[in-house]
């Protein structure tokens, strides 16, 4: 995932007093993940490098959808194509409850079918 999809929101919505937790598919509580930092460095495509280690707070076995009350997906690699993942889009969606993209994270919203039911920028903007 990338350093800052992962960790500006993550931080930004602990600061406001939310509760907030990091999961990762194929991972538990306590891994860690290790973001990637994409850096222009004036050259007309992007390098890859190490970002920060994101610690996970939570994992898909775990996890009760009916508790949260949003979801902010990051960008990332593949996420799209797993299945527990996919669930969990459909069921926040299905509840009413607000949720945010990042990226690459659309994907996820599109692979789980649900950019149909609602627009995809809020009109509150």
């Amino acid at each position: 995932m990338e350093d800052y999809e992962i960790t500006v929101p993550f931080q930004s919505l602990q600061a406001l007093g939310c509760h907030v937790d990091g999961v990762c598919p194929k991972k538990k509580v306590g891994d860690i993940c290790t973001t990637a930092v994409h850096d222009f460095e004036g050259d007309q495509t992007y390098s890859e490098k190490q970002g920060h280690n994101f610690t996970l707070t939570t994992d898909f076995d775990t996890i009760d959808v009916s508790s949260y009350n949003a979801l902010v997906i990051p960008g990332g690699r593949a996420p799209k194509y797993n299945e527990k993942v996919i669930e969990i889009v459909k069921q926040i969606v299905e509840a009413g409850k607000p949720v945010a993209s990042i990226c690459h994270g659309q994907q996820i919203l599109a692979a789980a079918g649900v950019l149909q039911v609602e627009c995809g920028v809020s009109s509150d903007l």
